[in-house]
């Protein structure tokens, strides 16, 4: 179960408590109305006694963000150059990451050092995801051309 599953269980326990020791205590005045604040994400709960009203005022708990995607890099290769000129990629180490290459030719795209492959063509870009691990620099490649098309730097 996720944790924000085992939050809303435990807020929902922590609510049907609260409730329940106001409902079902002794003594007291009969006239006496409770109100109870409670961190929930279930509805505004109001429930009638015999003696007055307990009210669970709503207060919502905000999931944590999202961890951030991969970071991504576009490099195209079009007349035989690298449109923008060669460029070093940066990255932290740990981090996922994204090489996208356009080319006009048929090849395969090479990262040296992860020795990862893929292939490109006109119209099919080819996508590189993986976990920078290695720290270090390292050249790309249209290998069967021999032709670098930049470098990418992960950085502990």
């Amino acid at each position: 179960m996720s944790g924000p599953g085992r939050i809303a269980i435990a807020v929902g326990s922590v609510v049907a408590v609260v409730v329940l020791f106001f409902v079902f205590r002794s003594g007291g005045d009969d006239s006496e109305e409770t109100t109870t604040t409670v961190a929930t994400t279930e509805p505004v709960t109001t429930t009638e006694t015999g003696t007055g009203s307990i009210t669970v005022v709503q207060t919502l708990i905000e999931p944590p963000p999202p961890p951030p995607g991969p970071v991504r890099a576009r490099i195209t290769v079009a007349g035989g150059e690298v449109v923008g000129g060669r460029r070093l990629l940066k990255v932290t180490q740990g981090k996922q990451f994204v090489l996208i290459v356009n080319a006009d030719v048929s090849d395969h795209v090479h990262l040296h050092g992860y020795d990862l492959m893929a292939d490109v063509a006109p119209g099919k870009p080819a996508r590189i995801r993986f976990k920078a691990s290695i720290a270090g620099r390292f050249e790309i490649e249209l290998e069967d051309r021999a032709f670098l098309v930049g470098q990418l730097e992960v950085r502990p």
